[in-house]
């Protein structure tokens, strides 16, 4: 099982790498949006993204109520764990 750390860095990581951000920026607390300017194009290659990291289909509502990255992170684990 991973743990939420280890998917919180690789979330960070995988924002690093696909919106070219800077690593301070990424907090649990920071908006997508409004913090990132991670708009709905870019969460479509971060889903992707995510499918690759997981192993697993992700489906838009899993992630209708993803604001922040912590949310994320949060979606991910569940995800992770089957449910």
């Amino acid at each position: 099982m991973i743990t939420k750390d280890a998917i919180e860095a690789k979330v960070r990581e995988i924002l690093v790498e696909l919106f070219e951000l800077e690593p301070d920026d990424i907090t649990l607390d920071a908006q997508l949006y409004d913090d990132l300017d991670i708009d709905s194009i870019d969460a479509v290659d971060l889903v992707v993204e995510l499918k690759k990291m997981t192993g697993k289909k992700i489906k838009p509502e899993d992630f209708k109520s993803v604001r922040s990255v912590g949310d994320i992170v949060n979606a991910v684990d569940e995800l992770m764990a089957g449910q």
